[in-house]
């Protein structure tokens, strides 16, 4: 058996710039009036599978130690030390983000004192009202933490409960499964009487579990194609893997299904039943096929050393802040240049909110982000510990 303790996966930070790229270009492209031009303005709004590709990106990254920890009985970390580590990576740039929002943009000037303080607890998706201005792609974001905190609590039913501290990866997989279903029933009574109870049913993290299980079984599969006996399901996905180009293909295939009226319409309004996980699911598979090669491929072939590359590297870690601040650079972009939304070159303002964007992020990240990421190895955060699969500490439990 192959350590999986520390491995690590460089192509995933690459393919962190290109899911906030994504991001950027739908909704560029939707302050540009692109959505209504064709297949190619549809393809531009499912930009928007560049969230799913964060989320199945979680999904695996964060799971993972669990999986090691069970696989190979080695240490990770408590459930405290966790959740601290994942609030200082997300918190600190948030804040700024926050605050950037409320000062800059003028109609939030107004908003009361409540909202700055829903917002920096990100919380206000669950109010019912419209998201500030240039605060509005958080959603995701509040999603994704919703997700944090539950990550310790679903890692210990998975291990406890559906395989007994034992390495059992199929019955994990029959539940990851069954969860997945009930995302797909969430989206179901999201589009209709759940929406009817509150608008923000369809973001809530309910509906995006199957997204978050899906990276979760790949960090499985993935602990478990290094056993000495792997299902054979961890064969199949090494054997995809090593194609890229084929990963690619396929998932350009999904992606230009999505982009047609099964996934809904091209505009942000809202989606039937069908369409809803019609999208879902085609996402879902977008996001796991363009990931593969980097977790599951050959990291001495030209594709992994090309996604290795240091300067694309650096943009996936810039890919946070990236995501942050680039609605509030489109917000200040056409009150300052006084452009007209719905008719803006798209190409032009993705281009330039794009390198904007970079450079604003590039001093988050020197400034606020890696001065907080270097907390995560203070003494004060190594006291919280580590545990290990086989004996859950009461941290683990109580989350």
């Amino acid at each position: 058996m192959t350590s999986s303790a520390r491995v690590v996966f460089p192509g995933l930070d690459t393919m962190r710039a290109v899911a906030s790229v994504a991001v950027v270009g739908t909704h560029t492209a939707f302050w540009a009036g692109y959505y209504d031009a064709g297949l190619l303005g549809a393809m531009s709004q499912r930009l928007e599978v560049g969230v799913t590709i964060f989320f199945v990106l979680s999904g695996f990254l964060l799971s993972r130690p669990w999986w090691v920890s069970l696989s190979e009985d080695v240490p990770r970390d408590t459930a405290r030390r966790y959740l601290l580590k994942r609030a200082l990576r997300v918190l600190p740039v948030y804040w700024v983000t926050v605050v950037a929002g409320f000062v800059l943009i003028a109609p939030n000037r107004d908003l009361s004192p409540d909202r700055w303080v829903a917002n920096l607890l990100l919380v206000d998706l669950y109010r019912g009202d419209a998201l500030p201005h240039g605060l509005t792609q958080m959603w995701s974001l509040t999603t994704e933490v919703a997700f944090y905190l539950v990550l310790p609590l679903l890692m210990w039913a998975l291990v406890t409960l559906a395989c007994r501290h034992r390495w059992r990866p199929v019955h994990a997989l029959v539940v990851l499964g069954v969860l997945a279903v009930g995302s797909e029933v969430w989206n179901v009574a999201a589009a209709g009487v759940l929406q009817e109870w509150n608008a923000w049913t369809p973001q809530a993290l309910p509906g995006h579990l199957g997204w978050f299980g899906a990276g979760i079984a790949l960090a499985l599969l993935e602990v478990d194609s290094r056993r000495d006996t792997p299902v054979r399901g961890s064969r199949v996905l090494h054997d995809l893997a090593r194609a890229p180009g084929s990963c690619w293909l396929l998932a350009a295939a999904a992606f230009t299904v999505a982009s047609t009226p099964l996934a809904g319409q091209a505009a942000l309004v809202s989606r039937t039943a069908s369409e809803a996980v019609c999208r879902s699911v085609l996402y879902a598979l977008v996001a796991v096929l363009v990931l593969l090669p980097s977790i599951f491929g050959d990291p001495a072939s030209a594709y992994a050393r090309t996604l290795a590359r240091p300067a694309l590297r650096h943009l996936g870690h810039l890919s946070y802040s990236v995501f942050c601040c680039h609605v509030i650079v489109l917000e200040v972009l056409f009150r300052r240049l006084d452009l007209t939304i719905f008719d803006t070159p798209a190409l032009l303002l993705f281009l330039g909110v794009l390198a904007i964007s970079l450079a604003v992020s590039e001093v988050l990240y020197r400034l606020v982000e890696r001065p907080c990421l270097r907390l995560k190895d203070a003494r004060w955060v190594r006291r919280l510990g580590t545990t290990t699969a086989s004996e859950p500490s009461a941290a683990t439990t109580r989350s």
